[in-house]
């Protein structure tokens, strides 16, 4: 599995917002007003996925005390933050071209309610794919040490001179 490149992400983004603006452009008077529901649970999502990123990677590093982790947890979280980015990507694009339209009209009611909700959405997304990303990072890893971190024949640190 390759690591996820941020620029995908914004082409998925982009293509989604695209196709968001379209259909909102032809069919806003018939959609109902915009849920801000998904505000918290996109930030609640990045949170814990931050979170686990930062403990997901001191465990990695071996620090004293920290438990280890099962090999198998390793690529389930890091398909996870995949897949966490990707539907973050997905929901910042819809977000983006709901705002983008809803943009236009912000002297009506409903309007700016929309375009400051899907504000708050596309926001929240972009916290949920940062942390994704931080998520899979953390699920690299760590470097080897080198060869003059290890200890010789004698016991001492280093290569011999």
């Amino acid at each position: 599995m390759q690591p996820t490149r941020p620029w995908v992400l914004l082409a998925i983004a982009v293509a989604i917002a695209a196709l968001t603006w379209l259909g909102v452009r032809a069919t806003f008077a018939d959609l109902p007003p915009l849920p801000w529901t998904a505000v918290p649970a996109l930030a609640s999502l990045a949170i814990g996925e931050a979170l686990t990123g930062r403990n997901l990677r001191e465990r990695l590093s071996g620090r004293p005390g920290a438990k280890p982790v099962q090999p198998m947890a390793i690529p389930r979280m890091a398909a996870f933050a995949k897949a966490s980015s990707t539907a973050a990507a997905s929901f910042g694009g819809l977000a983006f071209g709901f705002a983008s339209y809803a943009i236009g009209s912000l002297d009506k009611p409903v309007p700016r309610h929309d375009a400051l909700t899907a504000t708050a959405t596309l926001l929240a997304a972009a916290l949920l794919a940062a942390a994704a990303l931080y998520l899979e990072s953390a699920c690299r890893a760590p470097e080897p040490p080198s060869d003059d971190d290890l200890p010789s024949a004698n016991g001492q640190l280093g290569r011999r001179p």
